[in-house]
């Protein structure tokens, strides 16, 4: 039997985590940040001093439970047998990783997460449910976010038609923050409910909020328990010792290794809870990934050999006690063994995913102030948002996006590869367990030859989520766009332009965002949707 493995194994950088933790504890960082003190970060205080509410959301969020769950019921007895989350970014991925990680309760409603503009992926969310026994959240922190918003637009015209105008606004809920256009258009247009969330809770450090917490209690999960373990790992990270503070060390670590560049933070986990890391790699990513710096997070990445891996890596394993570990146990003990830097967490059941939100909030709060940025804005997401609203400006007045003259292959693209070096998969492509399954093979194989590490995101998922480390962070990233030829195509009511048209767009913009950033960038088009052409890619 594998034995289990140690807590951590970072001896050779013991001198840096060391430097760190003095630091930390010399500027008196943990207790500045418990303090609300922007000045940890940058002297500015702008969107920094309006983005700390996530600090006590744990203790004050309680004081709804039972609403959450009066409406929850309320839900359940209407009849309601699955829940639509049109969200992106930090709406939609806390609330996501939950849903994977518990599933529905007996007799509660399946959750559904749909964070996708392509045609392909909406079809297959029409196929899947029956309009009149639909919840649809619709969640957005700003209320002016594209994709739900033309989301909402689609699934209201269908539930037009399928109950009659006064019944529709019935199934829809809105999550956002008060004074917001989606809150108007909410008390305008009936909707069942609308969430207001607190101003000071960014996206996505939203999800013990209810922009997580809503879809929680709708399919069943004790939002109470949750709370519970996030509301005493708060209690855990206010140690001002930093090394006896769990998310002040990781984050000490994390940073530290960074700077000494082991910045791509590989995150492994027990099977149950493998939809954490699509929370975490937004919060690392678009987190630290600005000014030239930044903690680059890889999850799902295939495991591989030891031998296969540079020099690059902090391996992170969340273990989750009483799951099939058997084959993470034994990976992560082969690459202790042979040198690798690893720190693993324990999970002593499901619900304890709570209290590693907010650790690992907490841990990136830190690890900001070691890398020197401040972890709450974005500033490159909107690049592309802007090309993006251009070319769709553009479509209106012509008819058609701009023809995209480009050249090269993956082999091109990874011709370049050198130690620190990274492939970014930027896959424009409706996600089922097929095209996860080639997609992995391209990543093992591309880890396996050139020793780089790999990421994958779903596209226009990853705009709200890695998008701005790939144009923000260090200019080490291989990034492969891959689109497709749509087949079929769905109107935007209201739109002179369709979803393909919006897709395309998005993915047009994307690239010359990074175009624009001096990345390295290539473009495949499919033509077709063939797991074997995706695996022959390299």
């Amino acid at each position: 039997m594998t034995s289990v493995v140690p807590t951590t194994n970072i001896v050779k950088y013991k001198k840096q985590v060391e430097a760190s933790l003095a630091n930390i504890s010399d500027t008196a960082i943990v207790s500045r940040i418990w303090k609300r003190d922007h000045t940890v970060w940058k002297p500015d205080p702008t969107e920094i001093a309006n983005r700390l509410g996530w600090l006590d959301i744990a203790n004050t969020m309680p004081a709804d439970v039972a609403m959450l769950h009066s409406f929850a019921a309320d839900i359940h007895d209407a009849g309601f047998r699955q829940v639509v989350l049109l969200g992106m970014g930090g709406s939609s991925l806390g609330a996501a990783v939950l849903g994977y990680t518990f599933g529905n309760s007996d007799s509660y409603p399946r959750l559904i997460v749909l964070d996708s503009t392509l045609p392909e992926s909406i079809q297959a969310i029409v196929d899947s449910i029956d309009p009149k026994h639909t919840l649809f959240l619709v969640s957005s922190k700003s209320g002016t976010t594209t994709e739900p918003l033309i989301l909402y637009a689609f699934f209201r015209h269908l539930l037009e038609k399928e109950v009659g105008k006064d019944e529709a606004g019935r199934h829809f809920v809105a999550i956002t923050d008060a004074g917001t256009p989606l809150a108007g258009l909410a008390e305008r247009e009936s909707f069942r409910h609308v969430f207001l969330n607190r101003a000071d809770v960014g996206g996505r450090y939203s999800v013990l909020s209810h922009f997580g917490l809503v879809p929680a209690a709708l399919v069943g999960i004790d939002v109470s328990m949750l709370l519970q373990r996030a509301d005493a790992m708060r209690r855990e990270c206010s140690d001002s010792i930093p090394d006896q503070n769990a998310g002040a060390w990781l984050g000490a670590c994390t940073g530290a290794l960074a700077l000494a560049e082991r910045d791509k933070l590989t995150l492994i986990t027990s099977p149950s809870v493998a939809a954490f890391g699509l929370w975490a790699e937004q919060l690392i990513a678009e987190s630290t990934g600005k000014e030239g710096k930044g903690i680059i997070p890889v999850s799902n990445e295939p495991i591989m050999q030891p031998e296969h891996y540079g020099d690059d890596r902090l391996f992170v394993y969340m273990r989750l006690a009483g799951d099939e570990n058997h084959v993470t146990d034994e990976a992560v003990n082969n690459l202790i063994s042979s040198g690798q830097p690893a720190i693993v967490l324990h999970l002593k059941d499901a619900y304890d995913i709570g209290a590693e939100f907010f650790r690992w909030e907490f841990a990136t709060a830190v690890a900001g102030a070691v890398l020197g940025i401040q972890p709450y804005d974005q500033p490159d997401v909107q690049k592309s948002k802007d090309v993006t609203a251009r070319l769709l400006e553009e479509f209106g007045t012509s008819g058609r996006l701009p023809e995209l003259e480009t050249t090269g292959s993956l082999a091109d693209l990874v011709s370049h590869a050198a130690r620190a070096k990274y492939l970014a998969i930027m896959a424009y492509l409706n996600q089922r367990a097929e095209i996860d399954g080639a997609l992995s093979k391209l990543r093992k194989k591309a880890t396996e030859t050139y020793r780089i590490a790999t990421t994958l995101g779903y596209g226009p998922r990853f705009l709200h989520s890695t998008g701005q480390l790939y144009k923000g962070g260090k200019n080490t990233g291989l990034f492969l766009q891959l689109t497709v030829d749509h087949d079929r195509d769905l109107p935007v009511p209201g739109k002179p332009y369709s979803f393909a048209t919006v897709a395309n767009a998005q993915a047009l913009g994307d690239f010359q965002a990074l175009q624009a950033a001096g990345r390295t960038v290539v473009r495949v088009n499919l033509h077709e949707i063939n797991p074997s052409i995706i695996e022959g890619l390299l």
